[in-house]
């Protein structure tokens, strides 16, 4: 008996020496994979956060995990809470947060019992209502910093390996770079040409943006916008508020070998960035379009970052040419038709006799597909589209048969495409149409 306690006493202190750091493991392998879903250029992971199922968005350009959406997450219970105020890109002010420690996180089988989190209730913080899928927070560092982090786009699965028994395997065809880190962020050095000159670049990694390239103005280094080739937009929101800003093409983008032309560029308004301008080296970031076209070894602790192009390498970038900006927000009924079928029977004559059940309806409630920003002169705003407006049909297509995402694909089109849309305003039903345009022109 005593020797029992005495084993069961000894693999306690083994399993909270383990986890006692603030730090994730792989308890009982020396890896794992996790499937993930790739939505808006957005890597989407289940988490396990104390016993509740939830979806974190994969941010590489987040230091602690930021919990957010958490209204239809009842059991969730969080622990020893303290209020903190913390910011980030927008042009609002640092917003109030709880900061919880010794909380239970789980991402596949990688698990940590004392993980730090910021509980954030401002209901602007919500990627739920741009992509379209429940988005309850999001996580970066504390995954980078422990394990070696295979991210492969193509097959939408991430590997995480223990740095202590991972191997590199012989690649031909990758390109290796340095990671530089400030404030627990990865940087990497690469070259962009604009106006046909190239101009070497530091670069945020930023897994947790949808868009291309980043880039801060900076006329003594000739980073601006090409002349004439841009076009005032929204380009999201962060901790801090909206962003906003002008989009443009730069000429290629570089890094090392590989080369994309023609890269989708924002440049965001000073004033939104004013906080992420504080580290003087950084020029902008390089982000989820860009970065699905490789598949990535992350490297924390060897400094590292190992790309490998992918099938998505030759892709052209496409702008959204409706001046559109759709958000699932909230919920409308909808009727449906329920073809209940046939039935068939042969009679005495041996005369086959066919039967057509009566057609009913039921009504569903489904995502409502709403027009949260309109750009100045659009093709859908010349067309008479207004903000609020909720898109019922999307070229003979019902929207509440698709995704959002897939609404947003037909917007990005090539140039001339029809759109025809109807939509809800204000409970009247009106039709609009208009073609895509080149958003440069």
């Amino acid at each position: 008996m005593l020797k029992k306690q005495i084993i069961t006493f000894f693999l306690l202190i083994v399993i909270t020496s383990c986890f006692s750091q603030n730090e994730f493991n792989l308890p009982n392998t020396e890896s794992d994979k996790i499937r993930f879903k790739l939505i808006g250029n957005l890597i989407v992971l289940p988490v396990e956060l104390n016993g509740v199922e939830l979806s974190f968005i994969l941010d590489s350009g987040v230091s602690k995990p930021i919990l957010f959406n958490i209204a239809n997450t009842d059991s969730l219970q969080i622990h020893q809470v303290e209020t903190i105020y913390i910011r980030g890109l927008g042009g609002g002010d640092p917003i109030e947060a709880l900061k919880s420690r010794n909380n239970f996180f789980k991402i596949g089988n990688a698990l940590n019992i004392n993980q730090e989190v910021f509980v954030v209730f401002n209901n602007d913080i919500n990627f739920t209502p741009r992509l379209g899928v429940p988005i309850h927070g999001i996580i970066g560092y504390d995954i980078f910093k422990n394990f070696v982090v295979e991210i492969n786009y193509t097959n939408k699965v991430i590997k995480l390996h223990k740095p202590e028994t991972y191997v590199y395997k012989s690649c031909k065809k990758c390109e290796t770079f340095n990671l530089s880190f400030h404030n627990k962020k990865p940087y990497i050095d690469a070259e962009v040409m604009i106006d046909s000159i190239d101009i070497p670049v530091k670069l945020l990694i930023d897994t947790g943006s949808s868009d291309g390239l980043w880039l801060f103005e900076d006329d003594s280094l000739g980073i601006q916008t090409s002349k004439n080739k841009y076009f005032d937009d929204f380009l999201g929101k962060g901790l801090s508020g909206s962003i906003y800003g002008k989009r443009t093409k730069v000429n290629s983008f570089s890094l090392k070998s590989f080369k994309l032309k023609d890269v989708n560029t924002a440049f965001p308004d000073s004033t939104s960035i004013s906080f992420a301008r504080k580290f003087k080296e950084r020029n902008g970031s390089v982000s989820g379009e860009v970065l699905k076209r490789f598949n990535i070894i992350f490297d924390y602790r060897g400094s590292k970052l190992t790309l490998k192009k992918n099938g998505n390498f030759r892709a052209p970038f496409f702008y959204n040419k409706s001046g559109i900006v759709l958000e699932q927000n909230g919920i409308r009924v909808v009727k449906e038709k329920e073809d209940r079928g046939r039935i068939g029977y042969t009679d005495s004559n041996e005369n086959k006799i066919t039967i057509n059940l009566s057609t009913s309806y039921k009504y569903s409630l489904k995502p409502a597909f709403t027009i949260v920003e309109l750009r100045q002169d659009s093709p859908a705003a010349r067309a008479g589209l207004m903000i609020g407006d909720v898109i019922l049909t999307v070229n003979g297509k019902e929207s509440h048969n698709l995704e959002l995402q897939d609404v947003i694909q037909f917007f990005r089109a090539e140039v001339g495409k029809l759109i025809r849309l109807k939509v809800d305003r204000n409970a009247e039903i009106r039709i609009f149409s208009f073609r895509l345009e080149d958003v440069f022109k």
